[in-house]
């Protein structure tokens, strides 16, 4: 196990992770020599000391609570982590005996690929419901992909919209809504982003980064008005393997 190059997840608390489950099989698939581990860590100031614990580590998923938190660990950031503020990739090196830690993001790719089958030339504003380290990255995406997008929050700050202000005329003209909050999340799948359904039409594309279960609370009441509707399954896909080529460059 000495030369088994070692891959994790940092996040607390950890369920079942799907990057653990992927990157497993995919090793098992391909023939990779290296294993993926869960890390949950309760405090963020514990990474160091994980670092110095697990021999032969070179990257690792970052979870929430610590795309944000870990940013002050690093050595080094790319470009779109300076522009979104959220990490959710390490790619870690040795230079001499010393690590070196880049961070990236690699949500903003995996939603913005995933996402661009589905759009139209009328799709022009975006609501992003949710204002985490998700948003951020989906925020990022819109703007490479020429989406002007507006947050709506339940604690709204300046620019921003509470769900309260969601009137008829804002859903009509705002034809992408892509929901970041965990609402409708295993095992509280009966939950849901408090918006205006009934404004939505089939002109509609609504977005749920959650992706079990496979058809949220959120897309259900979205297709009801005929809406477009899509889970983060394929997100998911293509940011793991976005991390895997970040890792092995």
């Amino acid at each position: 196990m000495n030369q088994t190059k070692k891959y994790g997840l940092i996040g607390y608390p950890l369920g079942h992770s799907f990057s653990q489950r992927y990157f497993t099989e995919k090793y098992r698939k391909e023939e990779i020599d290296a294993v993926y581990l869960p890390f949950p860590i309760e405090n963020i100031d514990l990474f160091p000391s994980l670092l110095k614990e697990v021999n032969n580590l070179k990257g690792l998923n970052v979870t929430i609570p610590y795309k944000e938190k870990v940013m002050g660990f690093l050595d080094d950031i790319s470009d779109a982590v300076k522009e979104i503020g959220a990490v959710n990739v390490i790619r870690i090196e040795e230079r001499g005996n010393e690590l070196y830690l880049k961070g990236f993001n690699s949500d903003y790719i995996g939603f913005r690929d995933s996402l661009r089958p589905l759009l139209r030339p009328d799709v022009s504003k975006a609501l992003i419901l949710g204002t985490g380290g998700a948003s951020k990255a989906v925020e990022y995406a819109l703007r490479q992909l020429g989406i002007v997008s507006t947050k709506v929050s339940r604690k709204p700050k300046k620019g921003e919209l509470s769900y309260n202000d969601l009137s008829e005329e804002i859903i009509s003209d705002h034809l992408l809504i892509v929901n970041t909050t965990p609402l409708g999340m295993y095992p509280h799948t009966d939950t849901y982003p408090p918006i205006p359904y009934s404004f939505l039409t089939s002109r509609h594309i609504c977005y749920d980064l959650v992706y079990n279960p496979e058809t949220t609370e959120f897309m259900r009441r979205s297709s009801t008005y005929g809406a477009t509707v899509k889970n983060g399954l394929e997100m998911l896909h293509l940011q793991a393997e976005e991390a895997w080529k970040i890792w092995q460059k």
